[in-house]
């Protein structure tokens, strides 16, 4: 079992959502936390937050879909802390979009290239490059780590998401992929796949189709953003669960 105390955890898209509650729970356990966002005051505002908890908070302004950006802030990561003990692979955008909508029979729109590739770049060539840079230092370090991807639900395909169910479909064979390869380093890859959770992102969800979406779910309600961070802490603390995507949907998925 991994002991978390003083561990060094980099979290992506940490300074709201999901990427704060993961970031939240683990201070609590004594982590020490390395953020990575793209907004610099609300990355400040994380630090401050997260710093009551008596464990060392640093924040890193960076674009994860940037390789030059991504390799830097590794780097800078590892001066700071010495070591990096675990990734979670947090952030991620959306831009939904119909394959191709018509109307009367007569084709009125498509999911344009730039909405395909945004989503792509952040979601999947995000994860990739943190993965890899996290991996690289942690074999060089010659320690156990952990590299926690955050999928979803939406990879087996959902309306209106072709750019993100493909991306999230990705994460989930990055993970098993890298739980074979990474293995031998002692280090382990699973992923979490979220469904319907409150945050910032399901809130700006009209108010009618969020109450459709909570009668689908069979647990009757949306989940929490904690339930995504106790299964996070789950995986950490847990030194047998290699390549596998928890589903944390409420039993939506079935």
């Amino acid at each position: 079992m991994m002991k978390l105390d003083a561990k060094t955890v980099i979290i992506t898209g940490a300074a709201q959502g999901l990427g704060f509650a993961i970031a939240d729970r683990l201070a609590k356990q004594g982590v020490n936390l390395a953020l990575i966002d793209l907004n610099e005051e609300s990355l400040e505002l994380a630090v401050e937050k997260l710093s009551e908890n008596n464990v060392v908070v640093r924040s890193y302004c960076c674009n994860i879909a940037d390789e030059t950006q991504v390799v830097s802030s590794f780097e800078k990561i590892l001066e700071d802390f010495g070591a990096i003990d675990g990734l979670v692979n947090n952030a991620g955008i959306t831009r939904d979009q119909l394959l191709v909508k018509a109307k009367d029979g007569e084709v009125v729109d498509t999911m344009s290239l730039r909405n395909w590739q945004q989503v792509i770049d952040v979601n999947l060539t995000g994860v990739f490059l943190c993965g890899r840079e996290a991996a690289k230092h942690m074999i060089a370090q010659k320690t156990a780590g952990v590299i926690i991807n955050i999928s979803s639900i939406s990879r087996h395909g959902n309306v209106g998401q072709s750019n993100y169910a493909a991306a999230k479909a990705g994460v989930a064979a990055l993970t098993t992929t890298w739980a074979k390869e990474l293995a031998r380093y002692k280090i382990r890859s699973a992923a979490i796949a979220p469904g319907f959770i409150a945050t910032e992102m399901t809130q700006a969800i009209k108010p009618q189709i969020l109450d459709k979406i909570r009668q689908s779910i069979p647990l009757g309600d949306m989940g929490q953003p904690d339930n995504i961070a106790s299964t996070v802490q789950f995986i950490l603390e847990n030194d047998y669960i290699s390549g596998r995507v928890i589903e944390v949907d409420g039993a939506l998925r079935l």
